[in-house]
């Protein structure tokens, strides 16, 4: 099968032959890769920057990229139950150790023996892709492939969010960036009653997606001081500061930003990462004093916000389309990471077929 491939430890990757996997696990399946997409780890990995280098190491190499997909069901390892052959499938990433505490808590998507698709084990950005039946998720039929393979980074969307306790209907909303989980975020907020929703972002062609997600009222932080930021969001809350604050950037700035436009008692929903640690926060009176809640986000709910996402892409109440801005070959994979890394980047979500009658299927829709 054909596959993308990080080969060597330096920025790149390459389209390979590789053998399709067989003798599965028990427990294992086989399936058959009809759309994937491409995140920010698997940038984070073609760069093969610090983080990867620790994270993954020279070691695993070769490895194959990706973890965002949608497919069939082709084969069966033994004792799988639950799935079965020509099901429609995606997956969720966190492969979770069923003997970690957390998991025997119903905490499935954080543990300690937890492994993650394309960093831990060979990815999907190929032909048919290895992984376990436990963590996937069937999808409703009539979804088409381009957004069945997002319900993932949907899903980080989803989570941030509605946090621990979806309480979001007739909240108000900050989103920090404007990246496509961000932006996927405002969607989302949308779609689940969120009174106002503000973006502080500053890349123009991803604001233009954001007003079409939904946003009530963007910043730009390249045009505007802190103290000005601030003044739009008291002005337009009130005066009391948001409700919900998504943080999904974690640069120290937005750090400082999010901490200060949440209103005393309201919940920070904390999914951005920074790009170094540790980071500065004035715990007395940003924590303490304001009595707010912190949710840390890590990867999706299992299943939680796979079912509410599912339920809504399907019932056509929460559209992604303005994110899903390229759809391309497999095979142009490196034309794919080239935008994505580019200076001044002019695409959101860039979803990739292995097959080219599904790429030239997913493009007739959108006409």
């Amino acid at each position: 099968m054909k596959a993308v491939q990080k080969t060597e430890p330096k920025i790149g990757a390459k389209l390979v032959e590789v053998p399709t996997p067989t003798n599965l696990k028990p427990g294992w399946t086989l399936v058959k890769v009809r759309a994937t997409s491409i995140c920010g780890t698997d940038i984070h990995i073609w760069n093969w920057d610090q983080w990867s280098q620790g994270r993954i190491g020279e070691k695993a190499l070769p490895q194959i990229l990706g973890h965002e997909f949608c497919g069939e069901v082709v084969e069966l390892g033994p004792n799988c139950n639950r799935i079965k052959v020509g099901d429609y499938v995606s997956a969720e990433t966190h492969i979770y150790d069923p003997g970690d505490l957390t998991s025997m808590l119903g905490i499935f998507h954080v543990g300690n023996n937890m492994k993650i698709l394309g960093v831990d084990t060979d990815g999907c950005f190929a032909d048919y892709v290895a992984i376990p039946e436990i963590v996937l998720w069937k999808n409703d039929k009539t979804m088409p492939p381009e957004y069945a393979s997002i319900q993932e980074p949907l899903g980080n969307a989803c989570y941030a969010v509605m946090g621990e306790d979806n309480d979001v209907y007739g909240k108000t909303m900050l989103i920090t960036g404007d990246g496509p989980i961000s932006l996927f975020a405002i969607g989302v907020a949308k779609a689940a009653g969120a009174s106002k929703i503000i973006q502080f972002g500053m890349a123009q062609y991803s604001m233009e997606i954001g007003r079409k997600m939904g946003v009530d009222i963007q910043i730009d932080v390249t045009k505007t001081t802190p103290d000005e930021r601030y003044k739009i969001v008291m002005d337009n809350t009130g005066g009391w500061g948001c409700d919900i604050v998504c943080e999904m950037i974690g640069a120290q700035s937005s750090l400082d930003d999010a901490f200060r436009c949440i209103r005393k008692g309201g919940r920070f929903s904390a999914f951005g990462i920074p790009s170094k640690s540790p980071s500065q926060i004035d715990y007395t009176d940003q924590i303490v004093f304001k009595g707010i809640q912190i949710h840390g986000i890590s990867g999706r709910k299992i299943f939680d916000t796979w079912y509410r996402n599912g339920n809504m892409l399907a019932n056509r109440k929460l559209d992604p389309t303005p994110v899903v801005t390229h759809l391309m070959a497999l095979e142009d994979y490196q034309k794919a990471f080239e935008m994505l890394t580019a200076p001044t980047r002019q695409c959101a979500k860039i979803v990739m077929f292995p097959d080219k009658q599904e790429l030239n299927a997913a493009l007739a829709r959108r006409k």
